[in-house]
């Protein structure tokens, strides 16, 4: 296997089509249980993979170098594989930001609330903090001195003016779930929810209803699919590629 994707469930994953329309390279899903993990990380049969939910933080050991930016976030989302060592890098960071830019989403002075506690939420607050938010706070199923409860939000901090939704709840096939009810958020000014599966979750379609500027996550996949693409074999893909392809992507699925 030379290019591909590891994580623990893949039944949702465009990563493949992306992937092949934006570089000349066979890609793989390879759906990779806890135990087989660890022996697939020791094995290093690859070139050049991506990582998703759960590894993010749990390749880092495997690791020989660990780009800075991946090291400061603390989760690596792109593996090469150099001559037997294996370097890691953080594209969702990219992805991220694109996605914020391009969907001309502000977030200078904005108290911005990030819904989950995992690698996804480290990036999200690695990308706020350097956008010069003026607050960033965690809600955590399991509250801790880094993190505020649900409950916390409903009655402490109504006046966040961007939510973004980084864990997995409302994700296909379990579409009807949502993380968080938009009603008591008067004054938030958007909403992203970095899930792709579905186009449009239930937290998106209760955003657009309540007014709200609502942006799901595919953009983001295919920006940061571009950044891995570039790292993976060492080019430039334009930027009117990525648009192409995320536009491809867009009609594929609203079919």
């Amino acid at each position: 296997m030379r290019y591909g994707l590891i994580g623990e469930r893949l039944g949702h994953s465009y990563s493949k089509l992306i992937h092949e329309r934006l570089a000349d390279y066979t890609y793989d899903l390879i759906p990779l249980s806890r135990e087989a993990f660890a022996d697939f990380m020791k094995r290093r049969e690859f070139t050049a993979i991506n990582v998703t939910i759960p590894y993010k933080q749990d390749v880092i050991p495997y690791l020989d170098y660990i780009h800075p930016l991946a090291e400061q976030i603390g989760a690596v989302n792109a593996i090469v594989n150099r001559d037997g060592r294996l370097y890691g890098y953080n594209t969702d960071y990219y992805g991220f930001k694109y996605m914020l830019e391009h969907n001309d989403i502000a977030v200078s002075g904005r108290k911005c609330l990030v819904l989950g506690h995992g690698g996804t939420s480290r990036t999200v607050h690695a990308v706020l903090k350097d956008m010069n938010a003026s607050e960033i706070l965690t809600a955590s199923r399991k509250p801790d001195l880094s993190a505020v409860s649900y409950e916390d939000c409903y009655s402490k901090h109504t006046d966040v003016r961007l939510i973004v939704n980084t864990t997995p709840v409302g994700m296909y096939p379990n579409t009807e779930d949502s993380p968080l009810d938009l009603t008591s958020f008067a004054v938030c000014e958007a909403v992203v929810d970095v899930i792709f599966n579905p186009l449009k979750t239930r937290l998106a379609l209760q955003a657009e209803a309540l007014g709200k500027k609502a942006v799901t996550g595919t953009l983001m996949l295919v920006a940061q699919a571009k950044e891995a693409s570039e790292i993976f074999l060492d080019i430039t893909i334009d930027e009117a590629r990525l648009l192409e392809v995320y536009n491809e992507l867009l009609v594929m699925l609203s079919r």
